[in-house]
């Protein structure tokens, strides 16, 4: 692949991608975790808890959105699916160490029990839930 001839096309599809995330930043069954409530819905949970620690001047977290979203409505009721905005979340974030976004973590029993760092696909998001998911 030649980056010269090939970036003006990559430029766009990721302007692409982030006007189509902008209007589309969570889906209905997403859920939106904050440091004030971050103990009560995650660590107490009694389902399993997948959290998204994301920025919104992140590109791949944006990317990320449309798989998020897909999984949350794929294990409605079995497990909670959510994002985290580390910008405006900080507590919770320093709180597990998190260096890297995108960051996925998967809570079971107030633990963390899987972890991805950087922008991952579909299945392994699932892979990550199946294994933990009841």
């Amino acid at each position: 692949m030649e980056a010269d001839s090939n970036l003006p096309a990559c430029k766009i599809n990721l302007r692409n991608v982030i006007k189509l995330n902008e209007v589309h930043m969570a889906g209905q069954n997403t859920l939106t975790f904050t440091d004030g409530g971050f103990d009560q819905e995650v660590l107490q949970s009694a389902v399993p808890v997948l959290v998204d620690f994301w920025a919104e001047w992140c590109g791949p977290c944006r990317q990320m959105t449309p798989t998020i979203d897909a999984v949350a409505s794929e294990y409605e009721g079995k497990a909670k699916i959510g994002k985290l905005n580390v910008d405006e979340n900080g507590q919770v974030a320093m709180r597990y160490n998190i260096r890297g976004i995108p960051t996925l973590l998967l809570f079971k029993g107030g633990q963390v029990v899987e972890q991805r760092v950087g922008a991952v696909g579909k299945s392994e998001v699932t892979k990550m839930l199946d294994a933990h998911v009841a």
